[in-house]
Formats: structure tokens, C-alpha cells, sequence
């Protein structure tokens, strides 16, 4: 999906010569991200755990436009990945200025029956892995640096039963939000998370079997679409956003009220 093209004052890309790493980038809400970052200037290195053909499809869709990318495969779930992957993007592109921990996993269910290995791996990968991302990636941040996860709107609001785990694998990257903030903000870097609500995505799709009722649930009463979440990454990451950091941003169309 191809995000709303940036409104840009004389044509001047606002990321020009900044380089991302957009962790599980080939799809989705992630992929929206690092083509809305690529079209704002930045060289854009994306993870994905399986999704080769997909990542490779996005790589080609950015440099098709005049920009740079490069996709890793990269499991968030796995520390060595999560490291080599910060590592790599630094050793193709030569800095690191922008961190977007999108990835994650989730398990829906009753409470009950939520499994032991269910949450090692969703607290595995939507906790940990965006934390040990972001201290690899503050070893090479300099002042300017961002770092942007992705979170949920049932961080915020759990408006039906079953999410239990997800909201509390989202909600966590609340605090490692606000904490970063403060032992960062003093090397000039930034830290928010942003919440979506409902988005039209192939793992939610707006015509999906309970998307009338999350539609329902918003204000707009309606889903939103990837590029809605790219854009306000977008407005972080860049220098719009210098003045914001351990802050909670919900493009949620109201669902949190």
C-alpha cells in the first residue's frame, strides 16, 4: 500500500541523507512506514522474519523511485537478529538516524487459555525485541536521532475480551518509551510510540469478520489506512518533531476516547 505522497515546500525532502531501519518493513503498517520515509529522502533498511518476496518487492518499490532501501531478514524475536540487523544497517549505509520498532506478533484469545510458549513468544518479540533494538541503536543515534515504536490502541483502551496479552506487549513499550525519553533526550534524541487503531491491513482487513464492530467502536466509525500511521511516523522522524519525545500519539480515529 503506497502512503499519501508528503506535502514538501519547494520540493525539499525533509529526511535527505538520514538513514532508517524499519523493523518488519515488507508489509502493512510497516511498509507504509519505510515507503513514506524513503519518499521523504531517507535510505531505509527494513526487516522481515519470512516474507522475502514481499520485503524484496518493497526494496524494489522505493529504489524505483529514485531511493535507497535494503531488506534483512531478521527474526525480532531472536537477540543476535535483532543486533545484526542494527549492525548491518549501519555498516550499509554508514550512520543510523531514525529506529521504527514496528514488528510484532499477536495471540488473541480467552484469558484461560493463553499458552506459556504464547507468552515468551509474543513478550519475546513486541517487548524485547524493540528494546534491545533501541539500545543497539543508541550506541550509533547522535543528536537528532529517533526512535518510534509501534504500539496499539488496546494500550490504551481494551474495548473486548480476548487481547489480554497484546494489550499487555503493547502497553510495556509505554514505559520503554517514556524511559528512553529521559535518558536520551539529553543526547538531543527523541522517543515516542505511536498507537494505531483499526487499520485496513491484510492481518485486519477493513471487510474483515469483526470489522464492522471495530469500525464501530472509533469515532470516525470507520478503519483507517497504513499511510495514516506512516505520516505521523513521518512527522516525527523528522525536524517537525524535534520537540516531542516520551509521548503517546494515537491514530486510532477516536478509538481511545
Amino acid at each position: 500500500m503506497t502512503p499519501k505522497t508528503a506535502q514538501r515546500d519547494g520540493g525539499i525532502r525533509p529526511l535527505t541523507g538520514k538513514v532508517a531501519l524499519v523493523t518488519g518493513g515488507s508489509r502493512g503498517i510497516g511498509k507504509a512506514i519505510a515507503l513514506r520515509l524513503a519518499a521523504d529522502g531517507a535510505a531505509v533498511a527494513l526487516t522481515y522474519h519470512s516474507g522475502r518476496e514481499a520485503a524484496e518487492l518493497a526494496v524494489k518499490e522505493i529504489e524505483g523511485a529514485g531511493g535507497r532501501a535494503w531488506a534483512v531478514q531478521a527474526d525480532s524475536g531472536d537477540a543476535e537478529a535483532v543486533w545484526a540487523s542494527v549492525a548491518g544497517t549501519v555498516d550499509r549505509f554508514g550512520r543510523l538516524d531514525i529506529l521504527v520498532n514496528n514488528a510484532g506478533v499477536g495471540v488473541l484469545g480467552p484469558f484461560e487459555g493463553i499458552s506459556l510458549e504464547d507468552v515468551d513468544r509474543v513478550l519475546r518479540t513486541n517487548v524485547r525485541g524493540p528494546f534491545l533494538a533501541a539500545q543497539a541503536a543508541a550506541a550509533h543515534l547522535t543528536e537528532g536521532g529517533r526512535i518510534i515504536s509501534i504500539g496499539s490502541c488496546m494500550a490504551e483502551r481494551v474495548a473486548f475480551p480476548g487481547g489480554t496479552l497484546y494489550a499487555t506487549s503493547k502497553a510495556a513499550l509505554t514505559g520503554l518509551t517514556k524511559t528512553l525519553a529521559k535518558e536520551l533526550g539529553p543526547r538531543g534524541i527523541t522517543a515516542n510510540v505511536v498507537h494505531p487503531g483499526p487499520i485496513d491491513t491484510e492481518m485486519n482487513p477493513a471487510d474483515g469478520e469483526s470489522a464492522t464492530m471495530q469500525a464501530e467502536l472509533t469515532a470516525l466509525g470507520a478503519y483507517g489506512q497504513a499511510w495514516d500511521v506512516a505520516a505521523t511516523v513521518a512527522h516525527l522522524a523528522g525536524d517537525a518533531g524535534r520537540y516531542i519525545t516520551g509521548a503517546s500519539v494515537a491514530v486510532d480515529g477516536g478509538f481511545a476516547i
